[in-house]
């Protein structure tokens, strides 16, 4: 099993579970939950039974403590993580619609984790053959965006599989708008590139079949792009391909996607080599399957962490559709790929 980096921010997101009335006034009742993208994904694959480690920066204060012991409780290995001596941790307070959809307003101006710098890449975090996954909000400033670069060409440089889950958050960035080029640049590098349809929409401008083969000119072997509950498309260098996400009452949206691309990376972390993987049409799509359940039993639950899947949760869903009832009882990643 390899093990899997995940490079970036953990925050705080403090969701609203509602209203009260005071006097006049009605107040929003928020819960402190951890999470950021890459930490959530840390905690996915580690849920799963895979072998996680988290890199990034906290504050040295009750928040970056707090989402330490969390990353801990769920067995990430924070051999990786560093605590600012005088930045904040990031925050991000969330607010959901009727349908689970979520408006994120930031916290994050010179936060310990836009604060990350090249020299704390240590070649450690290379020492096995892993696979390093990051996101775009390490790119919205130039000296982070340097940073995670500098992340990459060493991940590259160690023969690592490198995962990009683009998760644009626009109002992050100082225009209001993701920088393209900066995306692009980073989209050059991965070997696995995950989209929401309007993530590649935006980065696309409206030229999907030339964005696609951008994508695929440089290193990238997988495209996988994800639609809510609509199907997911997937690319390789040779085919596409669709598969149904289950259908679920979404209760927070906020880290369905987190959820999906654990899930994706702790399957990929059974494989010796990514092209194995992408040899075997039947399987890969066993994987697509096993990751769009990942990621919708997180949207049915609350918060980011506590939501993210375990295999006895996802694998019934599974194996039942594949094996005779009379075998259900072997809950195993592995009996599923290969039915």
């Amino acid at each position: 099993m390899k093990p899997v980096i995940c490079f970036g921010e953990a925050l705080i997101d403090f969701l609203n579970t509602g209203t009260q009335n005071d006097g006049c006034l009605a107040l929003n009742n928020y819960r402190q939950y951890p999470g950021g993208a890459p930490a959530n994904a840390a905690v996915a694959v580690a849920k799963l039974g895979g072998k996680s480690l988290f890199a990034g920066q906290v504050g040295n204060d009750l928040f970056g403590g707090f989402l330490e012991s969390s990353l801990q409780a769920y067995n990430v290995d924070t051999q990786f993580l560093s605590k600012h001596a005088t930045a904040p941790t990031a925050l991000a307070f969330v607010t959901l619609d009727q349908c689970g959809e979520r408006t994120f307003s930031f916290y994050r101006q010179n936060s310990a984790d836009m604060l990350f710098k090249c020299e704390q890449v240590a070649d450690e975090w290379f020492s096995e053959q892993s696979i390093f996954h990051f996101c775009s909000n390490t790119l919205t400033e130039q000296d982070i965006a340097q940073c995670t670069e500098h992340a990459v060409n060493k991940a590259l440089q160690a023969n690592a599989i490198v995962s990009f889950d683009v998760n644009l958050r626009h109002n992050l960035w100082p225009k209001g708008k993701a920088n393209i080029d900066s995306v692009n640049n980073l989209i050059r590098s991965a070997h696995v590139i995950k989209f929401s349809l309007d993530e590649f929409n935006y980065l696309a401008c409206g030229n999907d079949e030339d964005y696609l083969t951008f994508c695929f000119k440089w290193n990238c072997q997988l495209v996988i792009i994800t639609d809510g509950a609509n199907p997911i498309v997937y690319h390789t260098r040779k085919s596409v391909y669709t598969v149904q996400p289950p259908a679920i009452t979404a209760i927070d949206t906020t880290a369905g996607g987190d959820g999906f691309i654990g899930g994706f990376l702790y399957a990929l972390s059974l494989f010796e080599h990514l092209k194995v993987l992408l040899e075997n049409d039947k399987i890969l799509k066993k994987v697509i399957e096993f990751s769009a359940q990942c990621g919708a039993i997180t949207v049915g639950k609350p918060g980011a962490f506590p939501a993210l899947a375990t295999l006895d949760e996802v694998l019934p869903k599974l194996v039942s559709q594949q094996v005779p009832p009379s075998q259900n009882q072997v809950f195993s990643l592995d009996v599923f790929l290969r039915s």
